[in-house]
């Protein structure tokens, strides 16, 4: 048994938008989005300038902290290891950790070097460090 309408009755027609494609399209649009995002996000490989800052006064005897090509560490002109660096710092500070410790680094030193360096001395409480660069056009 079929259904069908009478004869009499009047059949109106819909009115309502059918929104199906219109989500079948955004939700495609949604992961082009989702998939692109993290490519735009690559690293650009990036040549920095150099230290274009006035350089600022220094005390009459500066604290430096050297790391050198090989990795080696010297503090001031003498050298020290990386395990004995907290207790060399204390002796040359006299036990003050908020004595300013200029940190200088070799060019060819890597990053994770001079981080874990950095770490070194904030373990050590010495949380006053400055970076010490070649002034613009000081390069030879």
């Amino acid at each position: 048994m079929a259904f069908s309408p009478r004869e009499d009755e009047n059949l109106e027609e819909l009115h309502e938008i059918n929104v199906t494609p219109f989500i079948d399209v955004m939700l495609v649009l949604l992961i082009i989005f989702m998939v692109a995002a993290p490519l735009s996000t690559v690293d650009i490989p990036v040549d920095l300038p150099g230290q274009a800052a006035a350089p600022t006064p220094r005390e009459d005897d500066p604290l430096f902290l050297t790391l050198t090509a090989d990795l080696g560490l010297m503090l001031k002109e003498a050298p020290v290891a990386a395990e004995t660096l907290a207790h060399a710092l204390d002796a040359a500070t006299s036990g003050k950790p908020e004595t300013r410790i200029y940190l200088r680094a070799d060019s060819s030193v890597p990053y994770g070097a001079l981080m874990d360096i950095m770490d070194r001395l904030r373990a050590a409480g010495y949380r006053s460090v400055a970076l010490v660069a070649l002034e613009q056009g000081a390069r030879q």
